[in-house]
Order: structure tokens, then sequence, then C-alpha cells
């Protein structure tokens, strides 16, 4: 699974995500061509569940991932 934290995109796109409602697609698109489709999906009990825990390794390995994409964007 990947996740997109709202809180590291623009505000604008931000809020046009969390506005999307049940079934509702948005779609990625790149060059005029749709390279990918988000599903609006019910809020609810499923949002509210907390995420899995991630191994001790994964959790590194994703931190790590953040703080490199975090530099690179800087320089």
């Amino acid at each position: 699974m990947k996740r997109i934290d709202l809180d590291d995109l623009p505000p604008k796109l931000a809020a046009l995500l969390v506005g999307t409602a049940e079934d509702e697609d948005v779609l990625l698109v790149q060059n005029g061509c749709v390279v990918g489709r988000l599903r609006g999906a019910k809020a609810g009990a499923d949002a509210a569940r907390p995420e899995p825990q991630l191994a001790p390794e994964e959790n590194a390995k994703e931190i790590f991932e953040q703080f490199r994409a975090a530099i690179e964007d800087e320089f």
C-alpha cells in the first residue's frame, strides 16, 4: 500500500482529495494521459481505524525515504 500524507500536499490539492465524494473518481493526468485514478471512499469506521504497525526495519526505511526526499526537495 502506498500512503500520501495530506499535510505534505499543497492545501488546494489536499482540499480536493478530502472533498472527493464516495465512489467519485479523481484522475491523475500527466502530459494529457491518465496515469492513475483515485476513488473516494466512505469515511467512517474504516477511516478511524489505526494504521498497522510496521516492522522496525520497514519503519526505519520509511523514515529514511522521507528524509531523503526532504533533502532532495531542499537542494
